[in-house]
C-alpha cells in the first residue's frame, strides 16, 4: 500500500496470510461442525441435504430447536464464492437454536461453474425453500461472500419471493463484500469471471434497498482494512432510504474468528441477529 491507496488488490483481500495460524482454521471448522452435526443427528434434530434446486450442491441442512420453532435463521457460508460448502459451519447454528430458532445452512454451486449472479439466484431459491418449511419471522446472516449474498437479498432486485421478503426481520452481514468492483483487480477474478456490468448489478452498495429492511454490517476490528472499509458502505450509502442500517467493528476479532459469536447464545452477534 501507499498511504491509503491500495496498490496490491490481491493482498487487500488476502486473509489467511495476515492471520497467525490462518491455515489451520478450515480443519478446526470442519471438526467442530462434524461433532455438532453428529450430536444433532443423534437427537433427531437435523434434516440433511434437503434439495432446493436441480444441482447436487442445491441443498441445505435444517437444524431444529427442541420445541416448535420461533422462526427461521439462514446462514450463508463464505469462501469467495469459490470454496467450502454447508458442512463446514454447522456448529454456528448453536446460538440461534438455543433461542428457539430453526437454522438452515445451504450449499451452492461455486465459481467458475457458476457466476456470482447465478449464486445470488441460488441463495434466493434456498431461502425461499427453507421459508416454506419453517413459519414465522425470517432472519438471515452470512460470512464474507455469504455476507455479500445476504445483503444482496435486501435489494430491489432481490430473488426472494415477495411473501418471503415480507417475513425478513433482520440481516447481519459478517465481513461482507458490498461493492464487488474492486475484485476486478484481483487474480481470483480469473475464476469469478466478473465483468463491470455484473459487478455493478451484484453490489448491494450500488443498489437500492427494499423498503423497510433492517441490516447490520459486522466486521472484526482486526480484519484487513479493505474489509473494514467494505463493512461501512451500506450505512453510508443506504442511510437516506427507509431502512434500518448500522455497522459494528468487533474488537479483537479477525476474519476467521469473527463468526464464532454465532455459536454462543449470549454473544452480541446472536442477540443482534435475533433482536433479543
Amino acid at each position: 500500500m501507499s498511504g491509503n491507496k491500495i496498490t496490491d488488490w490481491d493482498d487487500a483481500y488476502s486473509n489467511s496470510a495476515h492471520i497467525p495460524g490462518g491455515d489451520a482454521y478450515p480443519a478446526k471448522w470442519h471438526a467442530a461442525a462434524t461433532a455438532f452435526r453428529d450430536e444433532m443427528r443423534g437427537a433427531g434434530r437435523l434434516r440433511e441435504d434437503i434439495a432446493y434446486g436441480p444441482h447436487t450442491r442445491n441443498c441445505y441442512d435444517l437444524f431444529l430447536p427442541q420445541a416448535d420453532a420461533r422462526g427461521l435463521v439462514v446462514f450463508v457460508h463464505g469462501g469467495y464464492w469459490m470454496a467450502f460448502n454447508k458442512s463446514a459451519w454447522s456448529h454456528l447454528a448453536a446460538g440461534p437454536l438455543a433461542h428457539g430458532y430453526a437454522v438452515a445452512m445451504p450449499s451452492y454451486v461455486l465459481a467458475p461453474e457458476a457466476r456470482i449472479s447465478d449464486i445470488t439466484r441460488q441463495i434466493g431459491a434456498a431461502i425461499n425453500a427453507a421459508a416454506r418449511e419453517i413459519e414465522g419471522p425470517l432472519r438471515i446472516t452470512g460470512h464474507s461472500a455469504g455476507g455479500h449474498l445476504v445483503s444482496r437479498m435486501n435489494t430491489v432486485t432481490s430473488p426472494l419471493d415477495r411473501d418471503v421478503a415480507a417475513r425478513l426481520r433482520k440481516t447481519v452481514s459478517v465481513s461482507g463484500l458490498h461493492d464487488l468492483r474492486p475484485l476486478l483487480n484481483t487474480s481470483m477474478n480469473e475464476t469469478l469471471r466478473l465483468d463491470l456490468a455484473e459487478a455493478r448489478a451484484e453490489s448491494a452498495a450500488l443498489l437500492e434497498p427494499l423498503d423497510g429492511m433492517d441490516i447490520t454490517c459486522w466486521v472484526g476490528a482486526n480484519e484487513r482494512p479493505e474489509f473494514v472499509r467494505q463493512n461501512g458502505l451500506l450505512e453510508n450509502l443506504w442511510s437516506s432510504f427507509n431502512v434500518e442500517v448500522s455497522s459494528v467493528e468487533e474488537a479483537d476479532r479477525h476474519h476467521f474468528d469473527v463468526i464464532e459469536g454465532l455459536a454462543d447464545p449470549d454473544h452480541r452477534l446472536v442477540r443482534t441477529l435475533l433482536g433479543v
